[in-house]
């Protein structure tokens, strides 16, 4: 079938179940999914995963992973781990790093397929978290701050966990203590060379922001000589640049496009021009890349995962109660109530398109095979779609406190 009918059939497809999805209240990444499986392989085999399509898919995790990282501020992801706020933060990833680990060894997976397991269950999809506290007015409150504060360190940790492996792959055929030292060492060497060139990046925009009349007035020139939408292109230039940085320090170029899309503010631009910016990268991923990766993802789900059904419950049981614990008692360890707290543990269920993510680059790095690709597809969708129906039942909207 020919890429452009490909693409079309893919994206009406896409669209229609994921607004269905968003009428039923659900996030329409999950239709977007049941798209792509309805129209791959695994059912009426009308469209089967290739080269060019997966090339889209790649520049559309690209834009994703920049609007996340545009809804973020460098200053508050420093300021929400700081203190007992990064201790339960943590026990929001761990927990359900250490549940994956433990499922994988038990269904004997090799060391990679159960960190990857294991990464996978760790981490939370920033945006379900900000649409559920959304939906039930609790942007507000205190479960907020933990919540919103908890997705984005698991965010993080889990793309740099994802660096460090994609590095090791190198050595992967290497025996012995000295190479995995080496590899440490030559890991934390990169990891730190990049931290540097983001905190030296982050202090000369704020040195130059500080200025603001200088500021102001060389962002309005530039606009009035090269148009407003050229302020777009300048910007996908610089995440592009850390994107390559990353990559060329053996990481994945996601890790950098994300620092880099951090590093952006209102600050540079103004409201105004960055309100576009922001605007114009969600209409370009929400409206059309965002629903084709999805659906390119269900093409490739594989019926293979349902060979092995209880590796299949033990993953969901394991993903949803661990991720209820390290909320349960992060929240306790911030001195919530044990209704916020059994709250912040629901919240933090729903993993969506960071996890989706992390899973297909792996899948396409072939460090996982599609029956765990396809494993980890049924979890994403399943902890998605169950997190908001579960918040609803409890009622735990009405106890929450505001936030002080």
């Amino acid at each position: 079938m020919p890429l452009l009918t490909s693409i079309l059939i893919l994206l009406v497809a896409s669209r229609l179940l994921g607004q269905l999805m968003v009428r039923l209240k659900q996030p329409a990444l999950v239709g977007e999914i049941f798209a792509g499986i309805l129209l791959g392989p695994a059912i009426l085999k009308w469209i089967e995963p290739n080269k060019a399509l997966e090339a889209i898919s790649e520049l559309s995790v690209f834009l994703i992973v920049v609007a996340a990282g545009l809804e973020m501020e460098l200053g508050e992801v420093v300021k929400s781990i700081k203190g007992r706020g990064f201790i339960a933060a943590m026990l929001g990833f761990l927990i359900p790093l250490g549940g994956g680990l433990i499922i994988g060894s038990l269904a004997g997976l090799d060391s990679i397929r159960t960190f990857f397991l294991g990464l996978c269950m760790s981490i939370t999809a920033l945006p379900v978290t900000v649409q559920i506290l959304s939906s039930f007015n609790l942007l507000q409150s205190r479960i907020a701050n933990f919540s919103i504060a908890t997705s984005i360190l698991n965010d993080i940790l889990g793309l740099l966990c994802l660096g460090i492996i994609l590095d090791r792959q190198d050595l992967s055929g290497a025996n012995g203590l000295l190479p995995l030292v080496t590899s440490v060492l030559k890991t934390s060497f990169k990891i730190s060379m990049f931290a540097v060139m983001v905190f030296v990046t982050n202090r000369a925009i704020q040195w130059a922001t500080h200025r603001t009349k200088s500021a102001e007035m060389f962002i309005k020139k530039f606009e009035d000589l090269f148009g407003r939408e050229a302020i777009f292109g300048v910007a996908i230039i610089f995440v592009l640049f850390f994107g390559v940085m990353s990559e060329n320090l053996g990481s994945h170029f996601i890790i950098g496009a994300f620092f880099g899309a951090l590093l952006l503010s209102r600050d540079v631009f103004g409201t105004s021009v960055f309100s576009d910016l922001k605007n114009t990268v969600v209409s370009l991923t929400s409206g059309f890349l965002g629903p084709v990766f999805f659906a390119y993802i269900g093409l490739s789900f594989s019926g293979k995962a349902f060979s092995h059904p209880m590796l299949i419950i033990g993953v969901l049981a394991a993903s949803v109660i661990t991720k209820l614990l390290g909320g349960y008692l992060g929240g306790r360890l911030l001195r919530m109530s044990q209704r916020e707290a059994l709250g912040a543990g629901i919240i933090l269920n729903g993993r969506g398109i960071m996890e989706l993510v992390v899973a297909n680059i792996a899948y396409q790095k072939e460090l996982i095979d599609q029956s765990l690709f396809s494993t980890l597809v049924i979890m994403g969708i399943f902890t998605t779609v169950i997190t908001p129906i579960l918040f609803a039942k409890t009622n735990l909207g009405s106890t929450l406190r505001p936030r002080v």
